[in-house]
Order: C-alpha cells, then structure tokens, then sequence
C-alpha cells in the first residue's frame, strides 16, 4: 500500500521540477527563472505641443507659425508615437523608453495618459535642458517590471553652447541593479567637422559619468543609448567615450557598441539625408552586460533597428526609402520621425 502512495509523489516531483511555463513573456521554470526586458531608444523628431513658449523658440510649432501646428496633427503625433512603442515592444510595451526631441512633460504625460499606453503602468523621468528649442530628453519605464531607484540629468558645459542634457536613470530590473544614460548630442546643422568639437565634450562628460559609475562599483551595469549624430566609428565615441566593437573577451568597465550598422538591405541606417544612410542612433553598454553569466545580461541579438514598411516613405529625390516623418520641409506628412528606433533585450537570469 505505502508504494502505491509514495509513486504520485515522486511523479508529481519530476514534473514540477522540470515544467516550464510562460507568464506575461517571462519564462519560469522550477529551479531558474528567466526574464527578458526590452529596452528601445527613439529620436521622435519634434515632438512639440501646440503652445508658444515665451522662453524657447518653438513658434513654428504652434498654430500660428509656419509649419500651422495644430491639434488635430499634434493629436495624430501621439496616435504615432504610440504605435511605435507598442510595435517595438512585440508582444508586451517595452519596459524601458528612452526619448529625445522631446518639448516638455506635458508632451509625455499626453502619451502615456491619452494614448492607449495609458492601460500600462508607465511612468516617466525628465529635465528640462537650455536647448534654444526646449526640446530635451526623457525616458519611460514600466513600473511593473522595473523599479525607480534615482534619476538626474547632467549639463553639458561648454561657452556659448545651448544642447540637450545627458539623463540618467537607475533602477531594478529583476534583483539587478542598472544604470541607464540617454543621450541627444549636439547636431551637425553647422556642418560635421565645424560642430565636432561640441560633440567631443558631449562625450568626455558621458565619459566622466561613466568613470565615475565604475569607481562606485566595478561591476557596474549600464546602458548608453541615444542619437549621438555620430556614427559607431567617429572620434567623439571610439576616442572620447573609448568604445570598443569587439565582443570577443570584453572586459566589465570598457564600453562597447552594440549596434549593428546594415550592409545590405532597403534600409541602412537610423536616418537618411540626401541620399546617403547614417546610423546616428546606438546602444552601448558596459562589459559587465556581456561576460556576466547571472543577473542581467545583453541578449544575443545585440542592438537592432526597428524598420517595419510604415515607418518608411518613398525617396523620390534619391532611391529607395527613407523615414517617413512629419513633415517634409513645410509640407505636413502625418508621418512618424525622420529617425527610426533602435532596440535591444536585457536577458535577467
């Protein structure tokens, strides 16, 4: 009598032990739990209210000026925005959101309140920066899956130089600690090699943080991502920031570029301009994200862009395809940014 007892028992063990199921897209399993978080970076290009600011230039987004921004288009850039993030996202929104060319909080809080992100718990971490245009940068987390520990946001000093601050975050994910820096450096408007030294100190300051991160903890995790208008092999990232490509023997306090520039394909790059693709938008991340085997660490697939057909319009001008974005000089589109998203997995064991 007492085998026939003991026999479910043992049965019903081996199952528990080696069952595995899947909730809400994390895998457990009875002796490892596994949990995936997706991190995506976007440049959402001119994400302005309808109000004049008195104390930014952003009189051509309003009404009044001359791009005639009105609710209405305001209203379909949320709709937009929102559609990329889900769509990034997959299966679940994406449990961290880092944004630029962002106008104010107010542009946030509409997201994620008056779109249908709002039956997600996001919240949101932003700073208002002395870009002439207002427009800054900002992050998003999902309250859920990740946990607030500290933000702040660092000013990028240089004479005569009004750019976007460096935001920094760090939270939990899973048991894990992680810092993230979310980047909009100074743009090319005035040509590549007469702006490049802004771009030099926008780097030596990410560089300083990040230095000072491994001080504190050698083991530190982190992850830059952002629109540096540079591409992964210029100066301001391999010889100011000191990224390194190669994967191979990473070393915890060096950082390494993870984003996979395209040779083949419609699309090459984060954005085009005339003509010719760039990958202006990236991820880096500490060693520490890549040679740990527990705790969180850098998916397999490294960092990729985000390229589905309606974020893309026909490139008349040139060939082949470009961003489709909301305007195209005066002339309203309705489209999405002349960026396109970038985006990466955290793999917690």
């Amino acid at each position: 009598m007492r085998d026939y007892i003991i026999l479910p028992f043992i049965v019903l063990i081996a199952v528990l032990v080696n069952c595995k199921s899947t909730i809400s897209g994390q895998t457990i399993s009875a002796d490892r739990e596994i949990r995936s978080f997706r991190i995506m970076f976007y440049n959402a290009e001119n994400f302005f209210d309808t109000v004049d600011d008195t104390l930014t230039d952003d009189e051509a987004f309003t009404p009044a000026g001359n791009l005639h921004w009105t609710y209405k288009r305001y209203l379909t850039k949320l709709r937009n925005m929102y559609k990329v993030i889900v769509a990034v996202g997959a299966w679940q929104p994406p449990d961290v959101v880092g944004l630029c060319e962002i106008e104010n909080r107010k542009v946030l809080e509409d997201l994620i309140h008056q779109t249908p992100l709002a039956k997600y718990p996001y919240q949101l971490i932003h700073e208002n920066s002395p870009d002439r245009r207002g427009i800054d940068a900002a992050l998003l987390y999902n309250s859920e899956t990740v946990r607030f520990i500290k933000s702040k946001s660092y000013r990028i000093r240089k004479s005569g130089l009004l750019t976007r601050d460096i935001l920094y975050f760090k939270a939990l994910l899973g048991t894990d600690t992680c810092h993230f820096l979310v980047n909009h450096w100074p743009s090319r408007y005035d040509g590549q090699l007469d702006t490049e030294r802004n771009r030099f100190t926008a780097a030596g300051l990410l560089k300083h943080i990040t230095d000072s991160l491994f001080m504190h903890s050698a083991s530190a995790k982190i992850v830059i991502m952002g629109d540096f208008n540079d591409e992964p092999s210029d100066e301001s990232l391999t010889e100011y920031l000191k990224t390194e490509a190669d994967l191979n023997k990473p070393t915890g306090n060096i950082l390494y570029n993870l984003t996979v520039v395209p040779t083949s394909g419609a699309v090459k790059g984060t954005l085009k301009y005339q003509g010719k693709w760039s990958v202006f938008d990236q991820m880096i991340v500490s060693g520490n994200l890549i040679k740990t085997e527990k705790g969180l660490a850098a998916g397999e697939d490294l960092c990729r862009i985000f390229m589905k057909p309606y974020l893309l319009t026909e490139d008349k001008a040139y060939e082949g395809y470009k961003p489709y974005r909301t305007y195209n000089g005066f002339s309203y589109q309705g489209g999405f940014s002349d960026h396109l998203p970038v985006y990466m997995d955290l793999i917690y064991r």
